[in-house]
């Protein structure tokens, strides 16, 4: 009998988790169940850069997570010096990061694996930007992904190898329980209601598409940051835990604007061409395991629970998947063997 597995979420962790267990288990009917899609998702609307800062994550896990890093760096970069580097959204970026701390030891995830990582001097920061007063900086080319782009390009790739989609809101994920053998849970902020998860929170993020396609490297700080895309750039910076606002608010547009302007005063006549507000799913670490999910007079459902990755989704999202493949290919496999 064919084993079937609901993937609950279709953001860039639940599309990736989707695609991985069709790899990994090429029998297997794979479903996948959301409310949201498309631009509905926090996904769609993110920045898109590929930077791990191991600070964001509890000592602990460091190992993991550099796993889970690897894994995306590779597939992704794959991507970017393949034909599918356009309809994927993949290319690389070159740019510089600024601190007032320093963060080899944050970065060194990122020094393993691009080329060209490097610190900067105070002079070399100087000669970068006069108006910068940052002690610390670190220049490197990274990749950078059009997120609507990859959105579409994973989805079609999941249809390609013949997933289903449901859009369905759940109240709990045991009304799963009669249709499937497996579920991979990656419902980010949604763990609160679905998981009873008191760890998850929201962190409010607040983006400016401009037109300035002039700029061609990234430029990231604590405050304020850059990413171009083709002939418009984002702008950004903003971290708001516990915000659960989805409302551009005019206030916190013009203090993007203003930290922009003050590091790069051509962007004064810049035009604002889009706006987005998001809700990252955060949490103290990314919850990545297997659970079985018992209830009364029928049998365990394993779920494998894969969210809370607050601003690493789209850096992890593929070496996620990669694991929580692993492990549903572990759950069907000893199911198989005790037919």
């Amino acid at each position: 009998m064919m084993q079937s597995v609901a993937v609950i979420g279709a953001g860039a962790v639940g599309l990736s988790a989707a695609v991985n267990v069709q790899q990994a288990l090429p029998g297997v009917k794979v479903t996948i169940i959301a409310d949201k899609f498309d631009e509905d998702t926090t996904s769609w609307g993110a920045g898109g850069m590929f930077r791990l800062d191991l600070d964001y994550h509890p000592k602990e896990e460091h190992r993991r997570v550099r796993s889970w890093a690897t894994d995306s760096w590779n597939f992704y970069s794959n991507l970017a010096h393949s034909d599918q580097t356009e309809a994927s959204g993949m290319s690389f970026v070159a740019g510089t990061l600024l601190y007032n701390v320093p963060k080899e030891h944050s970065y060194s995830v990122m020094s393993d694996l691009t080329f060209d990582f490097q610190m900067l001097n105070q002079d070399q920061l100087k000669k970068l930007n006069p108006r910068v007063s940052h002690k610390y900086g670190y220049s490197f080319s990274t990749l950078l992904t059009h997120t609507g782009t990859y959105l579409k390009w994973l989805m079609k790739q999941f249809l390609d190898l013949g997933g289903s989609v449901q859009c369905r809101t759940l109240s709990n994920i045991s009304e799963l329980q009669d249709d499937f053998d497996v579920v991979v849970n990656c419902c980010g902020l949604n763990a609160a209601q679905l998981c009873q998860d008191r760890h998850i929170y929201p962190v409010m993020g607040h983006l400016l598409k401009v037109k300035a396609p002039w700029i061609k490297k990234f430029f990231w700080s604590e405050e304020f940051y850059m990413f171009p895309h083709n002939n418009y750039i984002l702008l950004g910076g903003i971290r708001e835990k516990d915000n659960w606002s989805t409302v551009p608010d005019p206030a916190i547009r013009e203090t993007i604007l203003s930290r922009g302007r003050n590091l790069f005063p051509h962007l004064k006549d810049a035009p604002i061409i889009g706006e987005w507000v998001g809700l990252r799913p955060g949490r103290p670490s990314i919850r990545l395991e297997l659970e079985l999910l018992r209830s009364e007079n029928k049998r365990a459902l394993p779920v494998v629970h894969n969210y809370g990755h607050a601003g690493d989704g789209i850096t992890l999202s593929w070496g996620c998947g990669v694991e929580a493949a692993r492990l549903v290919k572990q759950v069907v496999t000893a199911a198989t063997s005790r037919l």
